[in-house]
């Protein structure tokens, strides 16, 4: 009997839903996404500190030390991008603890490089590793972008060691003022992006993002996927309301 027997099984199910102005398939899907991805990861960072208004390093650094990561652990960071959140993981981490970056796209590890840590390519629902290899696996902000929600959620559960932490950081849409935060993130930070002569891709990627945080599942899915997938009491802390913070321990 495998370990995760006890997880109750479904047909993958993706975080949002069906985005035809963008792709009519998970073929399409994929496609668009590693494009995107590869051809905004130049531009990635700059985008992310007009979003975040510079204050993207140290949010993540104080979410994944409410989380509960500490020095010494072993770390997976799923998705890792352009490595946003493993920087701030490897600050808390220091010297004793290790950490490895997945991602799927190509372009952002290349700029991931410069952390000096592993990096993987492959897919949050795919884990390459070992059962009860980490003590702490990490998602920043890239969860509306898997095929398989409970997949990956059970991945995360299988390569975590007995007593770990899954800490998953996610866009929700705010229930007061969405019209003004669509609006910076639709039209402000795009406006931004081209008077810095940024690519129309980089411009682009604000609008997309807006539109997979409108389409995905809500917050109370998101935590009954984990428990399905096996976490013990999974739960979910709101900042400003709207950066999500979920966490479950195996």
């Amino acid at each position: 009997m495998s370990e995760d027997s006890n997880a109750t099984r479904t047909a993958p199910r993706a975080p949002i839903t069906l985005l035809k102005q963008y792709w009519s398939d998970e073929s399409g899907r994929r496609r668009y996404t590693d494009a995107l991805f590869d051809g905004t990861a130049g531009d990635y960072d700059f985008v992310e500190r007009l979003l975040g208004l510079g204050t993207g390093p140290w949010y993540r650094r104080q979410a994944l030390a409410r989380a509960g990561l500490a020095s010494g652990m072993r770390v997976l960071d799923v998705a890792t991008g352009t490595g946003l959140v493993a920087r701030e993981a490897l600050r808390i981490l220091g010297p004793t603890g290790t950490l490895v970056g997945l991602d799927p796209s190509a372009g952002m590890l290349g700029q991931a490089a410069s952390l000096k840590v592993p990096l993987v390519r492959g897919f949050g629902e795919r884990l390459p590793f070992g059962t009860a290899t980490f003590d702490f696996v990490s998602m920043g902000f890239a969860l509306r972008h898997v095929a398989d929600l409970e997949g990956l959620f059970r991945e995360m559960h299988r390569v975590l060691k007995p007593g770990g932490t899954a800490c998953i950081l996610e866009l929700t849409r705010p229930s007061r003022l969405a019209g003004p935060l669509r609006f910076f993130m639709t039209r402000g930070v795009p406006a931004l992006a081209w008077f810095f002569g940024r690519r129309q891709q980089a411009r682009d990627l604000m609008r997309f993002y807006w539109d997979t945080i409108e389409a995905c599942v809500p917050p109370e899915d998101v935590l009954a996927a984990l428990q399905r997938a096996g976490f013990a009491a999974p739960k979910r802390s709101v900042a400003i309301g709207m950066f999500s913070e979920y966490t479950g321990r195996r």
